[in-house]
This record gives structure tokens, C-alpha cells and sequence, in this order.
């Protein structure tokens, strides 16, 4: 389940060339251990925390660069301009994400120029609106908001044609706020850039709900889900006591990953099965998942099921094909869920009442929690450091509660998925007391 570890060449970060300006940042002395001054170029942050027992695998110790802010900068910022693009769903903290952004750029770097791209990559297209030209009168009070005020959108774009607007603009640095579709977009940029010889720094700012970005622990938005998806287990809990034989059904966000299905049971404690897309279950026989959950109800009178929207499409015999980014569209497994739970307890001739919860967008879409706000400003801000100094290709990853820089192929390479032999779901299993499989 989980992707072999990466090499030193995949961690190695792409600069656009030597740092010629001193950095306008009034910051204390060079060192490495204070988190408020300047970050030296090759401070490095342990790819592995623990040490087995055998001690660490030989060779070097397998280092991220730290990320931060640098003494000697890249790019002029008198003479620079910067923009900045959100793509994909909505996320909470996307605002928080732009506003801070923008104002260290602004009052910090003091940068010439920050443009927002209109409603995803398309904006970087003949196709597209005209970026906004931001000020601060422009992200005053975003922040509290859910959504992007840059709007957004999904479907590849040509990078040649992007980075025909990205010069005809005069944009030294992008920001590309978004998950692994948005981070592949930004690559092509940053390769098509290169070929031309053109100094773009391009950098990434890991935006998923689903928490699904590998190198990054924990993405922004995530625990603002959780929350709301908690509200909504609470309701389903509620209306499942409310009835002899109630149901409460609720499926949350997670196409291929069950990040938030397990963190919100978690966090709830009142849920009884979580199915999430990395642990296939079978629906009938003795110990399928509708055995077991009629059991639980002859025992309890009443059941919380959570299921990620990715679980158990193996179930349709039909698939359901892609949309404009690609991606393999999902059937509702919820719906599935609702009408194969009615059908079994009809057969047994039983009384069951289910109460269906889909609140997908409602948990997308509303403004990010104060802790997820902190995460997004330094994320924000990290990346900035890293547009300023030159470094391109590259995402802000969350490793280890550091912030550290990771080359975009690396992330593209990857993917993050929730471990079935790992303490998240361990957790679940004992929170739950549902069996490790169904079938």
C-alpha cells in the first residue's frame, strides 16, 4: 500500500540560479536553530524519525531541504511580478491561503506586482478571464470566507499556452494552490519554462481535503472537514436512536483515500463501521458487511455507517468513466449502500429505517477552523520564501510538523494512501469494533 521510500536525487530541489539580492526581510543573524531569522541553504530535515532497531540504513541520512526564508533572494523584487492560481474543488482555508500569500509578498517582499488567475488554469488561456490585479483592499476579510475568491476549475490546459501568458504578463514566480492534478499542471509549467530558458519559479501549495498528498502530513482544510463531518455523525447518530432499527448512513469525501471517513469516526466516537476505499468488503454471506450489521442491530437496536465516497466501487459492474481532469468518476456508494441495506432486511423480513446523509459540499465549503487557518498561513508564506529565493518545481511539504521543500516529480510519483496495517485504521477497528474484513 505504502510507496518505497524516496532517493536523494528525488529530494533534490531545482533552483533557478545563484541568489543575487540580499533579502528585504528584516529578520535576526543566520542560524539554524532560531524559527525566526533567516533558514541557511542546506538545512536539512530527517526523511525517517524513528531508527529501527538495527540502527539507520547505510549511507547518508536521507535529508528534505528545510524550507524558510533566505538570506539572498533570487529574484528583484522591485522588478518582480508574482501570481497566484487556485485549482480543483473547493477546500476550506483557500482564502486564508491567498491572503497570506499575497500580503507577505506585498508588504513583505514588496513585490511590484501580484496578479490572481482567474478560475483555475483556464485563466492562463485566450479563454479565460483577465487576472485580477490584487491589492490589499482585495483580500481584506477573505479570510473568512469558505471557497477561493479566485474561483477555480478542473481540465487540463496546453502548459505551452500557459506559459505563453505567464511571460506576455511578465510573472517571475506562480503559486499553483491545489492536489496532485494541480501539482502535475504545475510541473508541465515549470518543464515547459525550462526548455525555454525562461526564469519561472513554480510553486506548489498542497491543497486536498481528502488529505491525500504524499510528503504532506497533514493538508489544509483537513481538520475543518473533520469537524463538520463530526456534525453531521452526530446528526446521523441521533436519527438512528430516534427509530426502532435506525440506520444512521452517511458518506463523506475520499475517492481514493479514507482520511476523513476515519479521522471524523474518530473524532466522533458514535460510528460503528467506517468503509473506506483501501479495504475492499463484501456485502453478502455470513460475515458480510449486511450480516454483521444485522447482528448489530438485533444487539443495539441501532448503527452509525460512514463510508468514504471511493468505497466499494469494485461493487458496480459498470464503470463510470472520467471527468475533464482525468480522474475516474465514482458511482454513489452511498445510494448503493442505502438501497442494498433496505433490500436485505425486506428479505429477512425485518424492520429497518435508514437515514441518509451525503453533506460533501457542505463540509467542503465552509471557512477553515482557527487551527487550520495557522497551518495555512504558514504554508503560505513558506511559499512564498521559496518563489522568492529561486526554487522551482517544487511543493511545500508538512514533514515531521517542519515545513520542508519537495520537488514536484517526487510528489507526482507517489501517492498517499491510508495504511490498513497502520495505527489510523487500528484505531478505527478498536473505536468501531467492526471486524478487520467483511466477507
Amino acid at each position: 500500500m505504502n510507496d518505497p521510500p524516496p532517493t536523494p536525487a528525488d529530494l533534490a530541489v531545482r533552483t533557478l540560479g545563484e541568489p543575487r539580492f540580499p533579502s528585504p526581510l528584516d529578520l535576526p543573524a543566520v542560524s539554524p536553530e532560531a524559527t525566526g531569522s533567516f533558514v541557511p541553504e542546506g538545512t536539512g530535515v530527517r526523511y525517517r524519525v524513528e531508527v529501527d532497531p538495527g540502527g539507520d540504513p547505510p549511507g547518508e541520512p536521507l535529508l528534505f531541504e528545510k524550507s524558510g526564508s533566505r538570506a539572498r533572494i533570487f529574484f528583484d523584487p522591485a522588478e518582480t511580478t508574482a501570481a497566484i492560481v487556485t485549482c480543483g474543488g473547493l477546500c476550506p482555508g483557500t482564502n486564508t491561503v491567498i491572503r497570506s500569500l499575497f500580503y507577505e509578498l506585498h508588504h513583505r517582499y514588496r513585490v511590484r506586482r501580484v496578479l490572481g488567475v482567474r478560475y483555475g488554469f483556464r485563466g492562463l488561456t485566450p479563454q479565460g478571464e483577465p487576472p485580477v490585479d490584487m491589492d490589499p483592499s482585495y483580500v481584506r476579510r477573505i479570510q473568512v470566507f469558505g471557497g477561493t475568491v479566485l474561483g477555480s476549475s478542473r481540465g487540463h490546459q496546453d502548459p505551452a499556452v500557459m506559459v505563453d501568458t505567464l511571460a506576455e504578463s511578465g510573472v517571475s514566480v506562480l503559486f499553483a494552490i491545489g492536489g496532485d492534478g494541480t501539482q502535475r499542471g504545475a510541473h508541465e509549467i515549470s518543464e515547459e519554462a525550462g526548455r525555454r530558458g525562461l526564469p519561472l519559479a513554480v510553486v506548489g501549495i498542497p491543497k486536498t481535503i481528502d488529505n491525500d498528498i504524499p510528503f504532506v502530513y497533514r493538508s489544509f482544510g483537513f481538520f475543518t472537514a473533520l469537524d463538520k463531518a463530526r456534525e453531521v455523525i452526530q446528526g446521523a447518530h441521533t436519527e438512528a436512536i430516534g427509530v426502532p432499527h435506525g440506520v444512521g448512513l452517511v458518506k463523506l469525501m475520499g475517492r481514493y483515500a479514507g482520511f476523513i471517513a476515519a479521522g471524523a469516526a474518530l473524532a466522533s466516537q458514535e460510528v460503528n463501521f467506517v468503509l473506506i476505499p483501501e479495504v475492499p468488503f463484501a456485502l453478502e454471506g455470513e460475515n458480510g458487511f449486511l450480516a454483521v450489521l444485522e447482528r448489530r442491530l438485533d444487539e443495539r437496536g441501532h448503527a452509525v455507517v460512514v463510508a468514504a465516497e471511493g468505497a466499494g466501487q469494485d461493487l458496480f459492474e459498470d464503470r463510470a468513466g472520467r471527468d475533464v481532469s482525468g480522474n475516474v468518476k465514482l458511482h454513489d456508494v452511498g445510494q448503493l449502500l442505502r438501497e442494498r441495506i433496505e433490500e436485505h432486511f425486506t428479505r429477512r423480513r425485518k424492520e429497518v429505517h435508514v437515514k441518509y446523509f451525503d453533506p460533501s459540499y457542505l463540509v467542503r465549503s465552509v471557512p477553515a477552523t482557527s487551527e487550520d487557518r495557522l497551518h495555512c498561513d504558514a504554508l503560505a508564506r513558506h511559499a512564498a520564501h521559496a518563489g522568492m529565493a529561486g526554487k522551482t518545481d517544487v511543493m511545500i511539504g508538512f514533514w515531521h510538523h517542519v515545513y520542508v521543500y519537495v520537488p514536484i516529480p517526487a510528489v507526482n510519483a507517489r501517492k498517499k494512501r491510508l495504511a490498513p496495517e497502520g495505527g489510523v485504521w487500528q484505531a478505527v477497528l478498536e473505536a468501531t469494533g467492526q471486524p478487520r474484513r467483511f466477507g
